[in-house]
């Protein structure tokens, strides 16, 4: 008996807190478009907290509280310039946010592009995201997921990839046998990436397809140029005096997403630059809670 109350004891004790998830794996075996990584190439953490060299990509998830759940579930894609990426602890306040709405959270540990490792590094971000939303919506009962409820949330470059799943219907660059449906039903992008102008500085469209990319890729990655009545609805977020990611980003696809008849929202607050995350400290109002009432608004 007394055995019986030290392992109940221990379980308690040793019950995993939040941010503890197990991470799921993208892949099982040799990761799809990649060659054998040279020695100097290896995943870490540096001081700051931003891992470098992503090389195992997996997604991690987080579930609301029980009884609250509401179906709707949405694929966190962080920034980083699709360099690094960002330190769990930015990312797990949105993760919370959208729990306490009810939302199943799943945040996305995706590759960098490299020619290093990677035959094709154009689409390295992008075959993650699709496994990703593969992995989703085929385990969506399992996780007590609506399949039609699964949307994607990008800051910063991950915007930009998240657009390039949300654009390209059709485009696939993973093994999907089982054709499951890899479009999401909607995108909520804040500060994103989007537009892959040349006049325009930028590491994210040089890190992606290199600094003299041909017109071809250009015109395949400035997300801008492939909306459609099928690009799913769209809630975007910016400031006025973003100098990192011009808002002419959110601008640009707000207007084709309108030109499309693609149902969109969109919050341009004043101030507030680039990378804020959950908060803006230079607004009171709450991206966060705007987003809320667009979900509910369109039945998510």
């Amino acid at each position: 008996m007394k055995k019986v109350i030290l392992i109940l004891v221990l379980a308690l004790f040793f019950k995993p807190s939040y941010g503890q998830e197990k991470a799921i794996p993208l892949y099982e075996g040799m990761i799809p478009n990649s060659k054998i990584a040279p020695a100097d190439y290896v995943e870490y953490v540096d001081s700051a907290g931003l891992t470098r060299n992503s090389s195992n990509p997996n997604i991690r998830p987080y579930f609301p509280e029980k009884g609250t759940a509401t179906g709707t579930a949405v694929i966190i894609c962080p920034g980083g310039g699709y360099l690094v990426l960002p330190a769990m602890e930015n990312t797990l306040a949105t993760v919370k946010a959208f729990n306490k709405m009810g939302v199943t959270v799943f945040v996305l540990k995706y590759r960098m592009p490299n020619d290093k490792v990677m035959i094709d590094k154009t689409i390295g971000p992008l075959q993650d995201l699709q496994r990703a939303m593969l992995i989703v919506r085929k385990r969506a009962a399992e996780w007590g997921i609506n399949p039609n409820k699964i949307g994607v949330v990008g800051f910063s470059a991950g915007g930009h990839l998240a657009t390039t799943l949300g654009t390209h219907q059709g485009w696939t660059v993973i093994d999907n046998k089982e054709n499951i449906s890899l479009r999401p039903d909607f995108m909520i992008l804040v500060y994103p990436v989007i537009l892959f102008d040349p006049e325009i500085p930028s590491g994210v469209r040089e890190r992606l397809i290199g600094m003299t990319p041909s017109k071809e890729l250009l015109d395949r990655f400035s997300n801008e140029k492939h909306v459609s009545p099928d690009t799913p609805p769209t809630f975007l977020v910016h400031t006025a005096d973003d100098d990192t990611v011009p808002v002419k980003n959110s601008l640009d696809f707000f207007d084709a997403l309108l030109k499309a008849k693609v149902k969109a929202g969109m919050h341009i607050f004043q101030a507030g630059e680039h990378g804020f995350g959950l908060d803006n400290p230079k607004n009171k109002d709450k991206w966060i809670d705007m987003c809320q009432h667009w979900l509910e608004e369109n039945g998510f």
